[in-house]
Parts: structure tokens; sequence; C-alpha cells
């Protein structure tokens, strides 16, 4: 597996060819550097800023590998244009944040070790951060972390500035309630830590419109056979599925759910649903299917038209489509330069400092962090199609 990819600041790679698909998960990677290698290594001196980009690009989020590397890329190129961060280039290498738990930490330790990364910017799931965040802790470089994510991460050195429950799933819920009148629902979502906790807080945004769970599960990432959820679904009469699942596995529920006819009598509220799994779900299989995010392509915002016309010049009208969860490495990149600037330093302790009150434009727009909690402009969504249809800010 390649599981790791660099991206130079200007022109030629940065590094020998050797080390270009060099997977760092190998415990012999080390000893397949050549004399020249570990020269250029020593030769790199300290003038660039060499962030490691930990994007998932297999497995059930690896759906959303393509456009996470293409706007982590977009934001490099951009802030290398104005001169990098505290007159520090970027340099950019992708690694591979999916497969097991035990192998993207030994490429995140061989990450630091060999190619001496300064800093990680992670887009994968929160099982990966939890472990992450203890090797990233423990060599004392930040981690930003960007997508929708359960909330609560308060760990030394993390800064997570993705979507919560809090803003994201309750005031959805509320609109449900209140204009659609769901009172009954069922809960499903993929088995770690996000859905689990997103969960605990949803039961409690559920109860506050005086609606009831009549039924929850989480489901083995990577399952593709949904009849058994289907099946106690449909017993169990929900007027809203809440869905937890992602990448893949969202896509590949929500198009059984819809060929087992459940679309047209059953509404649908999904967390991380972006552009990219819809188009995985098909036209035929998005009825009656709501989503609240931080970013929707369709917001008619400057911000966001300039980014997609960026993001259509550099990668091409063929380039893997925009969504949410992919383009928040983009705000990660941008959120990155804002704190480091305000700080006036890569180092850990002023950077955490700054990143817990700090406001920064991206293509979502105004985001503003405040005692370590990011919060943005929030949309409900409609599916229409292979397309989202704003129905208002929340």
């Amino acid at each position: 597996m390649r599981a790791t990819v660099n991206f130079p600041a200007h022109g030629g790679p940065a590094l020998p060819p050797s080390l270009l698909f060099r997977n760092l998960s190998s415990s012999a990677a080390d000893g397949a550097l050549s004399p020249s290698d570990h020269a250029l290594f020593r030769r790199r001196g300290t003038n660039k800023l060499r962030v490691g980009g930990f994007i998932c690009c297999t497995g059930s989020p690896g759906v959303w590998g393509p456009c996470a590397t293409n706007s982590a890329q977009l934001a490099v190129a951009e802030i290398n244009k104005r001169g990098g961060i505290l007159g520090r280039e970027i340099e950019l290498s992708i690694y591979d944040a999916g497969g097991p738990l035990d192998e993207v930490l030994n490429r995140a330790e061989q990450a630091i070790a060999f190619d001496e990364v300064d800093l990680i910017v992670g887009l994968h799931t929160s099982a990966v951060r939890v472990g992450l965040r203890d090797v990233t802790r423990r060599h004392r470089i930040p981690y930003i972390y960007t997508p929708v994510y359960e909330g609560g991460e308060r760990t030394p050195g993390v800064m997570a500035i993705g979507e919560t429950p809090r803003w994201q799933s309750r005031p959805a819920i509320h609109w449900l309630a209140d204009v659609k009148k769901a009172q009954r629902w069922y809960l499903i979502g993929s088995d770690y830590v996000w859905p689990w906790q997103s969960h605990r807080a949803v039961k409690n945004y559920i109860r506050e419109t005086g609606g009831h769970v009549v039924g929850e599960e989480f489901v083995p990432l990577g399952e593709d056979n949904h009849e058994p959820h289907l099946a106690r679904i449909r017993a169990a009469r929900p007027d809203v599925v809440l869905i937890s699942l992602i990448g893949t596995d969202s896509s590949t529920f929500n198009r059984a759910f819809g060929e087992w006819g459940l679309g047209a009598t059953t509404l649908r509220l999904a967390g991380a649903m972006d552009d990219t799994v819809l188009l995985g779900i098909g036209a035929d299989n998005s009825e009656n299917m709501y989503c609240a995010s931080g970013y929707f392509t369709g917001t008619g915002a400057r911000a966001n038209d300039d980014f997609q016309s960026r993001y259509r010049a550099m990668f091409g009208p063929n380039a893997p489509p925009i969504g949410s969860v992919g383009q928040s490495s983009y705000e990660g990149m941008r959120f990155l330069e804002a704190v480091a600037n305000k700080a006036g330093s890569l180092a850990m302790g002023p950077m955490l400092a700054a990143g817990r009150n700090i406001s920064y434009s991206g293509a979502r727009g105004q985001v503003t962090v405040r005692n370590g909690h990011a919060r943005m402009p929030m949309h409900l969504a409609v599916a229409d199609g292979l397309d989202f249809k704003l129905i208002k800010p929340i």
C-alpha cells in the first residue's frame, strides 16, 4: 500500500524517488533509506514547515481521501503564495490514516522520526484521533483535527475545529420535530467513538422536543449487509432514522434503505453526509434525507464560490467532488495559518493558547473558536437527487 505522498512547495520533488511513496508502516522503513537519502534528510534544514496530513485513504472513510488531499494541497499553495507561515514554506506529506490503528500510529511515529514533521493535520475517525493524540502529545507537536466529531476534545496539543452535535444535530432535530412532527427516532451508527458519544447527546436533544428513541444499534465498520438493520427499522416504525454511519458504509446503507422502499415513508437525518457520500447513494435512493453541516457547495457565499473556482482551476473539471468532510482539510490549513500568525510561534504552548480563542476566514465563512469550541455558519439541507438543496441556516 502506498502510505505516504510528498507534495513539494515548488516545482520538482522534495524527496528522492525512493521515498516518494515510501510505506512508513514498515518497521524496516529506516533500513530502506539509501546513504544519499540520509544525506538529503540532513540537508533539509529547518526552513520548511513540514506538515503531516493524516488522511483516511482506505477503508470506509477512504471515500473522502481524494477531496481531502486536494483541499489540503490547495490551501498549502495559497499559503505558500502569501509567503508561508511565519516565513516558512509549507511542505505537505500525506499519510494514510486508514487501516489497523497500530499501523497508523506506527506510521505517525516514523513520520515524526524520519520525515521530521513539525505538526499534524488530521482527517480520520475519532478512534484514530484518540490514539494519535497520545503520539503527538509525547513528541510535543501540535495536532489539528478537522472533521465533524463528537465534541469535548481537551487533550493538550489537540485543536479540533469540526462540527459537533450541539450545533449540528440539535437544531436539525428541533426543526424536524417542529416542521415534520417527528417524534419516533431510530439511531444507527458505526461502532466507534463518534457515533457512541454523539448518540448520547442526540438522545437529550430528542427528549427536549418531546420525542423518544424506538431503537438504536451500532454497525461494524465495513459492514455492507444491511438487511437485518433495515428489518428492525421497518418493525420499529420510526418517523426519523438518524444515521451516524461513515463513508461508504453510509452509502451502502442509504442505498439499501431506498431500495427497501423506506425512503418514501421514513425521514432520514444523516451526520457525516456530504456530496461525496450522496453520489454513492444515488438519486433514486436519497428521498426524504436531511443533513446539517458547516459546508455545502451551494451556500452562495462569496468565499465558498471563490474556493470552488480555485479548486477547479487547480485540479480540473473532473476533480473529485467537494464535500464537507473532505473540504475540512482546507479549513484545517487556514486555521493553522491564523493560529501561528496570532501566536507568532509554531511551538506547542503559544499555538495552543492562540488556538483556544481565535477567528479565521475560510471557504465556510467566518469560523470562531471560543474556549476550544468551534462555531461556524451551519446549514440544514435536504437531498435533491445528487445535490443538496439548502433549507435554512441553523
